[in-house]
């Protein structure tokens, strides 16, 4: 079918852009300067999140809505209901009610989702809490925004969560369960422990067995109270730099998001997509992408383990036969690089969202090639944007997908702004990209300050990323503002390096930072992860890079690496990258 972009161009006598339907790919050129509104045929949600689920219920009651690989749960889509609608009168069972809120501490679990969807039958808000979190990160999200209960496993990996949580409130050994009394955190009644009994903890039975049949009806006339535009989630944002702040996001904002994903993908007329989700739940990538996309499209996702495995990965894609699979670029360097990649059957795979940090073109066009995942798509946005907004079609040619992160989705507003002035750019120059519409968080949580610093007066939320449109309304991504490099009075954004070094056969990724220099004002460093077995010199990736790339843009440090530091949701925290001797 021919987009309606090919028919209808949209654009006034005096060459004034009203928009670009985004039914289909663009395939006219019809921008005049670097603002576009995502026009669409389908109109928005206006949904909560438990009307979302009871609606793929009575649709397709007996598919399978998750599978748990490393946990062995799997439910249908009317087995999942039953146990939300029994957490749910559980928590209110608690004394929980319309407005306060959940933390979720932990990895891919089951009862991660479950929350997630009990929390927001019951109007309660979930906290994403990061499972690295240590004791001071935690205290302060807890406190920050005032959780009254918190759900997590006894410990995952080397951390022991209750004892983390005795911790910070050692009240809790000889308080009764549900009624802590805590002055680190003072609004914090329940801790619920999903694996074992803990002395003053509730255990996760306790609260599916507290709803009584008072609690049910409860839970039902809470519905008629609830409104699509209230808060349902809080997200953290990673806290690289300063402390973390908690994006607060409505039913509103996560619906349409995922339901605008789906459709962008394909999910409404794909027979039965099934998702392979190793992207972290207490990241929007996964908790939005995966569980609210499973309740909005009826699609089925899969869970290979509790944190990411690539083996799993793989072997998970095999025996569920996964139709599409998510993941950080991270992630898919270490599909790619398994070296018993050929012994897996990927042939289920048809496509795959690559997101969650800059995608290098080299890897993009490997995943294709060596996974065979056709038509994967590169996403772009943020936790305070719900968090997509611009994506690729699977439809999109090689260079699309490899050069861009897709255009606009439906419903939303971009532009391009130069950093100083505010004012748009042109097309093809680089500036702030902002993004306006429906998926524009409520706040960051009681946190008015930096909530104006980032949202204008006009709605226009500031990414802090730099980027550049064309035409057509493909945005290209430069890097974020505060990793840009000058050299020299040269502005230099690592990305564009990156994506070089990456094109050099024996490198198998690279991250590129500035290092402060007396003479320089900042000095480049590459900080290179080889292929395995591979040898390589600082002057063999300096002689790549003559002739190719600027001079200014030539690394003048280079280190070779084995590992970086990364977040939970797989991004390197580039701050934190060991600089080189200043020599």
């Amino acid at each position: 079918a021919l987009s309606i972009s090919a028919l209808v161009s949209f654009s006034s006598p005096a060459g004034f852009c009203f928009g670009l339907h985004v039914d289909g790919p663009p395939i006219v050129p019809t921008l005049t300067t670097s603002y576009v509104h995502g026009t669409s045929s389908t109109s928005l949600l206006h949904m909560t999140v438990a009307e979302s689920l009871q609606r793929s219920v009575e649709r397709w009651p007996d598919r399978e809505a998750m599978a748990f690989l490393q946990d062995g749960v799997r439910k249908t889509f009317a087995q999942f209901q039953q146990d939300v609608d029994q957490a749910a009168a559980g928590l209110l069972a608690l004394g929980m009610k319309k407005g306060d809120r959940l933390g979720m501490w932990g990895p891919n679990t089951y009862e991660w989702v479950l929350f997630q969807f009990a929390t927001a039958k019951a109007g309660i808000i979930l906290v994403a809490v990061n499972p690295a979190y240590q004791v001071q990160e935690v205290e302060f999200a807890l406190r920050k925004v005032g959780c009254k209960a918190i759900v997590c496993p006894t410990q995952f990996k080397t951390l022991n969560y209750c004892n983390m949580l005795r911790k910070i409130c050692p009240e809790i050994e000889t308080c009764s369960p549900g009624d802590i009394k805590s002055s680190r955190l003072p609004d914090l009644r329940s801790v619920i422990v999903l694996d074992s009994r803990q002395p003053g903890m509730l255990h996760f039975d306790d609260v599916m067995q507290a709803g009584g049949s008072q609690h049910m009806q409860q839970l039902q006339d809470l519905q008629k109270k609830i409104s699509f535009d209230d808060p349902i989630n809080i997200q953290f944002t990673s806290g690289t730099t300063g402390a973390p702040k908690g994006a607060t996001l409505s039913h509103h904002n996560i619906i349409n998001n995922s339901y605008f994903i789906g459709r962008r993908l394909g999910y409404h007329w794909r027979p039965h997509t099934r998702v392979c989700v190793p992207v972290p739940l207490y990241h929007c990538f996964g908790s939005v992408g995966g569980g609210i996309c499973m309740a909005v499209h009826g699609i089925s996702i899969v869970f290979p383990s509790r944190g990411y495995d690539g083996k799993a990965n793989l072997a998970a894609i095999e025996s569920e036969r996964c139709t599409f699979i998510y993941g950080t670029p991270t992630m898919y360097v270490d599909m790619v690089n398994q070296p018993d990649l050929a012994k897996y059957d990927l042939s289920s795979v048809e496509g795959g969202i690559m997101a969650g940090s800059p995608c290098p073109q080299e890897l993009v066009k490997k995943v294709a090639s060596n996974l065979g995942v056709k038509e994967i798509t590169i996403g772009y946005g943020t936790t305070e944007n719900s968090p997509v907004t611009f994506l690729a079609s699977p439809l999109d040619n090689v260079e699309r997908k490899t050069e861009t992160v897709g255009y606009i989705t439906d419903h939303l507003e971009a532009k391009i702004v130069d950093p100083t002035t505010g004012m748009v750019v042109p097309l093809g120059t680089s500036g702030e990209i902002m993004i306006r519409g429906y998926c524009v968080m409520l706040e960051y949580w009681d946190d008015k300050a930096k909530t104006d610093e980032c949202i204008t007066k006009d709605r226009w939320y500031k990414t802090g990323d730099i980027g550049r449109m064309d035409a057509y309304g493909y945005c290209r991504i430069d890097g974020r503002i505060k990793d840009l490099i000058i050299r020299g009075g040269e502005n230099v954004y690592p990305a564009e390096i990156e994506q070089f070094l990456h094109t050099h056969p024996k490198v198998k990724e690279a991250q590129v930072v500035g290092v402060k220099d007396e003479r320089m004002g900042e000095e480049i460093c590459a900080c290179i992860k080889l292929v395995d077995g591979a040898d390589c010199t600082a002057e063999e990736i300096k002689a790549y890079c003559k002739g190719q790339i600027s001079h200014f843009k030539i690394p003048r440090y280079i280190l070779f690496v084995t590992s970086y530091p990364l977040t939970i949701t797989g991004k390197v925290i580039s701050s934190v990258l060991a600089p080189p001797p200043s020599s």
